[in-house]
């Protein structure tokens, strides 16, 4: 499957389709997940148009993983989660369901492990938004 340029990801990274945003550098870009299987669910995607991990330019993964990693650490110092799940789809039968490869951060405190859950309150993302990018 080629990459689609109109994608979700792709029209978040270009400003077309709003996004709550918790960090961005020149390589990647970190923002809430609308559907959050946790609070402090967060999403961090590169910004070099690649569909999944296969079709990652070696060059983008380094800075890409150093961004989810900066992320995932704040997450988890933001809503005192205990542990924190990293999660990365590459297919449809994989679970991907938005072709452009992206890292899941999602907090756990023990038992509930579901990817997604109902569609959050927005003021209530941005709250937890600003929680994150305070410990970055």
């Amino acid at each position: 499957m080629a990459y689609d340029k109109n994608n979700i990801f792709a029209k978040i990274l270009r400003g077309e389709i709003p996004s709550i945003k918790v960090y961005e550098d020149a390589h990647a870009l970190a923002f809430m997940d609308i559907n959050p299987a946790a609070r402090g669910h967060t999403l961090v995607i590169p910004k070099v148009e690649a569909e999944d991990l296969f079709d990652l330019p070696a060059a983008a993964a380094a800075p890409f993983l150093l961004a989810t990693q900066k992320v995932a650490k704040a997450v988890k110092a933001a809503v005192k989660a205990p542990g924190i799940m990293v999660s990365q789809h590459n297919g449809s039968e994989a679970g991907q369901t938005i072709f452009h490869v992206h890292f899941h951060i999602i907090p756990r405190w023990g038992g509930d492990h579901a990817l997604h859950g109902k569609q959050a309150d927005l003021k209530e993302l941005e709250e937890t938004a600003k929680l994150i990018r305070d410990q970055l």
